[in-house]
């Protein structure tokens, strides 16, 4: 039912910013959540940000909080994640994830995106 591409991912020093981005396309609903996860090697995917589609509201892991921004644009059918004050340790394959029915932000998501790596140099 739903697609999503991430892309904006790249190599920044610490300290810089990057902007995600996630296109979904498909049939969508009012209560549509989406989130972006992330995952380095070696280690479990764990919850970064996400965001009800019909409230706006959002829910942010706590190493990100003060420094990440999750968004969306209904007319380009997208959500964001604006990363500012980057630090190596948030070097990981940045994956945007989207369900349909739920209330929890932080898990029971089953579509997924192809993942798009950002990689913060020291």
């Amino acid at each position: 039912q739903v697609q999503l591409v991430e892309s904006g991912g790249g190599l920044v020093q610490a300290g810089g910013s990057l902007r995600l981005s996630c296109a979904a396309s498909g049939r969508t609903f009012s209560n549509l959540f989406m989130a972006w996860f992330r995952q380095a090697p070696g280690k479990e995917r764990e919850f970064v940000a996400g965001i009800s589609w019909r409230r706006l509201s959002t829910d942010y892991a706590d190493s990100v909080k003060g420094g990440f921004t999750i968004s969306r644009d209904n007319a380009k059918n997208t959500v964001y994640l604006q990363m500012n004050s980057l630090k190596p340790a948030d070097t990981a394959v940045y994956y945007c994830a989207a369900k349909i029915f739920g209330t929890d932000y932080n898990r029971g998501y089953n579509y997924w995106g192809q993942g798009t790596q950002v990689t913060v140099s020291s």
